[in-house]
């Protein structure tokens, strides 16, 4: 059986019972934290999913910074592709990334790595806080070198430049815009993270941790079928296209739409950290 969105702790237990360095499943530690950008690796080392490798967000899953070009660019695909080889990664293994709970940082992983052609890819439903709330094993310190030969290449479908959200927040586009961040940082009421508060012109707001229920799992694909319909109303799921702060969180809701059933809504990689390095861009507040 082929995982594609989410596996829950059971599927993943029954998995890592073949061994947990079986080269047919990859697990990987998409642990991390914004403010403490070390502390993901620390944790790692401290405790993990046994087998399990780590990937760091701004190291491993993003590329080098401009200044305007955002918090978390897209890396290079020739990059990625060493790295997920390095990760262990190769043609037909199932992927399962997790983070310490609610997929915000693993779902970057299970994007980039569809955007490379890997569809075997899953994110773990309620991260590494369900699997130890179970008393699942856990191992220190590192696991052994499996480097492995990644191919891919990106699917250029799946993002929308810059440019092309400047035509959508002047109103001449037909995608739908969606941002991710929580309404406070939608509305333009506070900005912890970038130079200026607001949002893309247009742009609807659905906060990622809407995906989520009150035990920190994803709600049910017919739940967020339901949800996701309500949000972006009669726009066609092609149509969509979601940012956040960095282009991370979006992909949590690029998970949740594909869990629903939703297939075709693309990325705004530089989403609101590239839009507002411009000064020129048009923003908007309230909403």
């Amino acid at each position: 059986m082929s995982y594609r969105t989410l596996i829950t702790t059971a599927d993943l237990a029954r998995l890592l019972s073949s061994g947990v360095h079986d080269p047919a499943h990859v697990v990987i530690d998409c642990r991390f934290k914004l403010d403490d950008v070390g502390w993901g690796e620390r944790e790692y080392t401290n405790g993990h999913i046994p087998g399990a490798r780590y990937a760091h967000l701004d190291r491993d899953l993003s590329g080098p910074k401009t200044g305007t070009n955002g918090r978390h660019p897209l890396p290079d695909p020739t990059v990625l592709a060493a790295i997920l080889g390095r990760l262990g990664v190769a043609r037909g293994a199932q992927v399962i990334a997790y983070d310490q709970g609610n997929g915000m940082f693993a779902s970057r992983l299970w994007w980039l790595l569809r955007w490379m052609g890997h569809d075997e890819v899953a994110v773990l439903d309620g991260g590494l806080a369900k699997w130890m709330s179970e008393g699942r094993p856990a191992a220190a310190g590192g696991e052994p070198p499996s480097t492995r030969v990644f191919h891919g290449a990106p699917n250029s479908a799946m993002t929308i430049a810059v440019a092309t959200v400047a035509d959508m927040a002047r109103g001449t586009g037909t995608a739908t815009l969606v941002d991710a961040r929580a309404a406070e940082r939608y509305r333009g009421e506070v900005e912890p993270l970038d130079r200026v508060a607001g949002h893309i012109p247009g742009a609807k707001n659905f906060f990622f941790q809407q995906n989520l229920n009150d035990a920190g799992t994803f709600r049910s694909p017919d739940d967020l079928r339901a949800r996701w319909q309500a949000a972006i109303g009669e726009s066609p799921v092609d149509a969509v296209v979601c940012y956040c702060g960095s282009g991370v969180t979006a992909c949590h809701n690029l998970l949740a739409l594909e869990h629903a059933g939703l297939h075709g809504a693309k990325l705004y990689p530089g989403s609101w950290s590239e839009w507002c390095a411009d000064e020129t861009r048009p923003i908007e507040t309230g909403g």
